[in-house]
C-alpha cells in the first residue's frame, strides 16, 4: 500500500511537470489561467496520454471521447437510476400503443404495463409499436430544426453495417424490427409522416416532424439501447457524405468528413469551441437558451450555470491532483483512488464527495477458450468445483479494507446490488458468512480433486503446480497481490500478467486468458442487454470474456426478456442471480465508492449520485459562482 509520504514525493515531482512541459496547454493558454479568471469557466482536469480529435460519436470510445461526445450530441433520453424512469433529451415523451397507434396507458397518461402485457402477450404479431414524440423546439448547432427524419435517418444507418461500419451500432438496434442493407430498404420498422406511405399510424398536423413510432422486439427493455445508447445524427450533415465506400465510422476520411468530425454539429447543450480547443485543452461553450432544454425553475434561464468547459490534460494523476491543489482546475473528472483520501480532507476550498459505486469488480475465469488458446491450466478451470474453491477464498472483506481503505462494499455473487431493491435476490448471495469457514470448504473441495502439492504448499495437476496468471492494469497490482495471499491459503498460485494498451483485442475477446478482472453494471434498465452480453453470447466483440455456454442459464434469459409481466420479469431475473451466483465465473471482488474532489473557491454547489463523480449533468445544473 502506498504512504502518504510516497504521494507527497510524486506530487513534488508534478510541481516540475506544470512548471515545464505542461505550462501552456495550446494557443498561448497559460495552465494557470484560472487563478486570474473571473468568467463562468470551469476548469476540468482530466487525466490521459492525449485528448482525441475527434468527437463524432460512433467513432471512438476511448478516454474522454465519449463524455465530450455526450455533451455536443444527445440521445432520445436519458434514463434516472434512482427512479427507473427515461428523462426527457430531444423526446419528450413515449408510451407502448396498440398496431393502430392507440396509446396503452392509464387515466393519468402513464404506461399500463398491463395494458401492454394483455395486448401483446399473443402470438399474432412479432413486435410491440412504441411511439416516440421529440420536442419541437429542439435544433442542431447549425440552427437547423431536429425532426424525427434525423432520428430514422440516424437509426436506419445503425442497423447498416456496410454505412455505419460500427458493429456496436448493430447491437444497439438489435431490438429494433428495422434492416438496412448498403442504403437498401430490407425491413421498415421505424415509422414517420414521411415515412409511412400507407398510413399505419396516426400523425396530428403539428406532429408530422416530431412523432415516430418504432417496432420493437417484445422484450420490455428493448428500448433501452434505442432511448438512451445512441447518439442522434443530423441527417442533413451526414447523409450526403455516406455511401457505402464512404463509412460514417471512416478509417480514411476525406477531406469532408474530417472537417465534419473535427467541427461537429450537435443537438445536445454544448458546442466545441474549435479555434481555442487544442491537444491539451478541449473547450466547450454552453448553447444557453438556444437549447430546447431550460431551468426547471425558470425557463427564461439556460438549463446548465457554466457558460465556458475546458478540459485540461495531464500526463498522470499525481500532477492533476498538484494542480488541483494549487488551484489550477477547479475539478478531475475523475474517480480518485481511496489513497489520496487523507490528502483532501484537511485542505481548505475542496470539498471531496464519496458515493456509492453502481459497478461490481469481478474475477472473471476462462471457462470455454477456443482449442487454439486452450492450456492445461484452462482446462482445470472447466471445473465448476474448481472455481467455486477459488470464489470461496476470495475475502472481499480484507480486499475493501486494504486496497480500498474501507471505500467500499462486498457485492453478491449475483452481481446485483441491493440498491437495485426490486431486482435483488439475497438467495443469490452464497459466498458470505465467516471467511475461515469458506477456506476450510475450499481446502475440502480442492483435497478431493488435486491432493499432491510440492514443497511450498501449492497443489499439483499433472505434476504441474496449479498456477493462473491473471491479465490485469498497473493500477490493479496491488489487487492481485491480495488474491495471491488467498489463493495461497487454499494451494492455489496467481500472478499478473500485463494486459496492454489493446486487451479487449489482443486477448479478451478471444478468450486467451486464465482470469481477469472486469466490471459488471445491472439495472433494471440494462439486464435485457447485459445479460445476454455478459453470459450468453460468443460472437468476437461480446462481454462474455471467458465464452460462458450455459443452457439453462441461456433460456432463464430468454425467458425474463420475452416475458411481458413485469413480476414475472423480475422473478425470473433474480433467478438469473442465483444461475450467475452458482457458475462461479465472475466472482465479485468488491464495489468501489466513487470518490471525486473539486475546489469550492470559483463555484459551489457540486453533487453527486451513486456512481458519478462531481462532474456530472445535475451539477452543472446548479454551481453557482462564487463572487
Amino acid at each position: 500500500m502506498k504512504s502518504l509520504t510516497k504521494k507527497i514525493t510524486a506530487l513534488a515531482l508534478g510541481v516540475l511537470l506544470l512548471s515545464g512541459t505542461l505550462l501552456s496547454a495550446g494557443c498561448a493558454t497559460s495552465i494557470a489561467e484560472r487563478r486570474t479568471d473571473t468568467s463562468s469557466t470551469l476548469y476540468v482536469g482530466y487525466v490521459s496520454s492525449a485528448f482525441p480529435t475527434s468527437f463524432f460519436p460512433w467513432q471512438s470510445r476511448d478516454g474522454i471521447a465519449p463524455t465530450v461526445s455526450s455533451m455536443i450530441y444527445n440521445t432520445l433520453f436519458s434514463f434516472d437510476e434512482e427512479t427507473g424512469e427515461y428523462l426527457p433529451a430531444i423526446a419528450q415523451e413515449w408510451c407502448y400503443v396498440d398496431k393502430q397507434g392507440n396509446p396503452l396507458v392509464d387515466e393519468n397518461g402513464e404506461i399500463d404495463y398491463q395494458k401492454v402485457e394483455d395486448y401483446y402477450a399473443g402470438n399474432d404479431t412479432s413486435y410491440m409499436v412504441v411511439r416516440v414524440k421529440l420536442f419541437d423546439d429542439a435544433t442542431w448547432s447549425d440552427g437547423e430544426p431536429v425532426t424525427v427524419e434525423d432520428v430514422y435517418y440516424t437509426f436506419d444507418v445503425a442497423t447498416d453495417n456496410a454505412l455505419s461500419g460500427h458493429a456496436g451500432a448493430l447491437a444497439w438496434t438489435g431490438d429494433l424490427q428495422h434492416t438496412s442493407a448498403s442504403g437498401v430498404l430490407q425491413q421498415q420498422g421505424m415509422f414517420t409522416y414521411a415515412h409511412d406511405e400507407w398510413g399505419r399510424y396516426p400523425y396530428a398536423e403539428d406532429e408530422h416532424d416530431t412523432v415516430i413510432y418504432l417496432h420493437v422486439n417484445k422484450v420490455l427493455g428493448a428500448v433501452a439501447t434505442l432511448f438512451t445508447s445512441i447518439l442522434i445524427l443530423p441527417e442533413h450533415i451526414w447523409k450526403p457524405l455516406v455511401d457505402a465506400d464512404h463509412q460514417l465510422n471512416n478509417q480514411n476520411p476525406t477531406e469532408e468528413f474530417t472537417e465534419q468530425y473535427e467541427n461537429p454539429v450537435g443537438c445536445g447543450a454544448w458546442t466545441l469551441n474549435t479555434q481555442q480547443s487544442s491537444s491539451q485543452m478541449i473547450v466547450l461553450e454552453n448553447r444557453g437558451t438556444d437549447y430546447h432544454l431550460k431551468d426547471k425553475e425558470d425557463p427564461s434561464q439556460p438549463l446548465y450555470k457554466v457558460q465556458t468547459i475546458k478540459f485540461m490534460l495531464y500526463m498522470e494523476q499525481n500532477t492533476a491532483i498538484y494542480a488541483l491543489l494549487k488551484g489550477y482546475v477547479d475539478m478531475l473528472d475523475v474517480s480518485m483512488s481511496s489513497n489520496y483520501k487523507n490528502l483532501f480532507e484537511q485542505e481548505e476550498d475542496i470539498q471531496m464527495l464519496e458515493v456509492d459505486g453502481t459497478s461490481i469488480s469481478t474475477l472473471v475465469m476462462n471457462v470455454n477458450p477456443k482449442p487454439e488458446y486452450d492450456t492445461p491450466m484452462r482446462t482445470v478451470l472447466k471445473n465448476s468445483e474448481v472455481r467455486r474453491a477459488i470464489a470461496l477464498a476470495v475475502n472481499q472483506e480484507d480486499i475493501i479494507a486494504s486496497v480500498l481503505n474501507g471505500a467500499g462494499k462486498p457485492a453478491s455473487a449475483g452481481l446485483m446490488l441491493e440498491s437495485q431493491s426490486e431486482l435483488y435476490s439475497e438467495e443469490a448471495n452464497i459466498l458470505s458468512g465467516e471467511y475461515t469457514a469458506r477456506v476450510a470448504e475450499a481446502n475440502e473441495i480442492l483435497d478431493r480433486l488435486y491432493p499432491e502439492k510440492d514443497k511450498e504448499g501449492y497443489r499439483l495437476a499433472d505434476g504441474a503446480r496449479l498456477r493462473f496468471e491473471i491479465l490485469a492494469n498497473p493500477a490493479e497490482l496491488e489487487l492481485v497481490s491480495y488474491l495471491q495471499r488467498q489463493m495461497q491459503q487454499i494451494g492455489v498460485e496467481v500472478e499478473y500478467k500485463a494486459e496492454g494498451s489493446m486487451a479487449e483485442d489482443t486477448y479478451l475477446f478471444d478468450g486467451n486468458f486464465d482470469m481477469t478482472f472486469q466490471a459488471a453494471i445491472f439495472n433494471v434498465s440494462n439486464v435485457d442487454v447485459m445479460y445476454r452480453s455478459h453470459f450468453e453470447q460468443v460472437d468476437s466483440r461480446s462481454s462474455n470474456y471467458g465464452r460462458l455456454m450455459d443452457e439453462t442459464l441461456n433460456a432463464t434469459i430468454a425467458a425474463m426478456r420475452t416475458s411481458l409481466n413485469l413480476d414475472t420479469k423480475y422473478a425470473l431475473t433474480k433467478e438469473i442471480q442465483k444461475l450467475i451466483a452458482e457458475e462461479y465465473y465472475k466472482v465479485p471482488i468488491y464495489s468501489s465508492n466513487v470518490i471525486s474532489v473539486a475546489r469550492t473557491d470559483r463555484f459551489r454547489g457540486y453533487v453527486a449520485s451513486a456512481g458519478e463523480t462531481a462532474f456530472n449533468t445535475d451539477t452543472l445544473e446548479v454551481l453557482e459562482k462564487v463572487v
